[in-house]
């Protein structure tokens, strides 16, 4: 093989946030750090939100996450932008400003040249550079597949996070990107076809949505990745105590998503999602499986779920008083 003919997507398993741990397992597992007790902790483990928030003194917060992924798209340069868009992104999702990022790689030396490594680096500094974050440093581990992200460092005002567990019935929910980027990149592993649309939406950053959700007034917020539209809105509601509605009609597709899931290029991710919320969600008269398939879909990099409507965006549904999600 040679650095031209490599198809990045085929040397994995899973692709981007499709490759995640299923979220029941997930919770199951990192039930083991609970209990731990800490003043300084404003945002911990209790219920999954994108990044721990640390007090450090009056009026300032340490933000801290890390994500990374195995190739979701074929394209060196282009995976690297995602994963440090997606990266950086549970920054943008607890209202905070990104301060610094180091590199985290699992690399085949033996199997994948350097030369695209060096390639998923320079894609990822380039939306660093573009979010205005130093590089600087990382980990590495010589790996069977190959991954790569990012841990990222963020400030906010403790009195100012967007949290998941701070919604509150009666609000508009509005998404700030369109979903769909599952089925696409599923598309491209097996069939080679590139989407641009989900290219550009996946290398978007989050950052202007996160300051105009701020600037709206918002408290609760969070990013659409691996466990779907309704995963990640489930864990919202869960953890805030209220329920919500969504509007099918109303949500956004990436050009191109309502063919491929037509076609049938459903991933595993996204079926495990949509079995763990299934009791939760109570689908309309009209809604079908491939609806609910659509909104479950695993997203790499995706939008900014908020409670409270933010100018320009698309409002998609309504937090209520209740529990679980209507789908109508």
């Amino acid at each position: 093989m040679t650095a031209d003919t490599i198809r990045l997507t085929t040397m994995a398993h899973g692709g981007g946030c499709a490759c995640k741990i299923p979220p029941g397992e997930l919770e199951d597992a990192v039930s083991a750090l609970a209990g731990q007790q800490f003043d300084s902790v404003i945002v911990g483990l209790d219920d999954g939100d994108d990044a721990a928030a640390v007090r450090v003194q009056d009026g300032l917060a340490v933000l801290s996450t890390a994500d990374f992924f195995t190739p979701v798209v074929d394209d060196p340069f282009d995976w690297g932008r995602i994963a440090a868009a997606n990266a950086l992104s549970d920054i943008y999702a607890m209202g905070g400003t990104p301060v610094v990022a180091i590199n985290l790689v699992g690399w085949p030396r033996d199997v994948l040249p350097f030369d695209l490594l060096r390639e998923v680096l320079r894609g990822g500094l380039a939306i660093a550079n573009q979010a205005g974050v130093p590089v600087i440093g990382g980990h590495s581990v010589d790996d069977p597949e190959p991954k790569y992200g990012m841990a990222v460092t963020g400030t906010a005002h403790p009195d100012r996070l967007l949290r998941n567990d701070a919604a509150e019935a009666g609000l508009p929910l509005t998404l700030t990107k369109p979903i769909g980027v599952g089925l696409l990149n599923n598309r491209q592993k097996a069939t080679g076809e590139v989407s641009q649309a989900a290219v550009d939406t996946m290398t978007a950053l989050n950052r202007d949505a996160s300051v105009a959700a701020l600037e709206a007034g918002a408290k609760a917020a969070t990013d659409v990745t691996g466990f779907g539209l309704l995963g990640h809105l489930y864990k919202m509601v869960r953890a805030s105590g209220v329920g919500a509605v969504i509007d099918r009609a109303a949500v956004p597709l990436i050009d191109g998503a309502a063919e491929a899931l037509r076609d049938g290029y459903i991933s595993g991710g996204t079926r495990r999602n949509l079995d763990w919320v299934r009791d939760q969600v109570r689908a309309g008269s009209g809604i079908a499986e491939e609806d609910l398939l659509l909104l479950a879909d695993a997203q790499t990099s995706g939008g900014l779920l908020v409670v409270g409507e933010v100018p320009g965006y698309p409002v998609i549904g309504e937090t209520v008083v209740g529990s679980g999600i209507d789908v109508r």
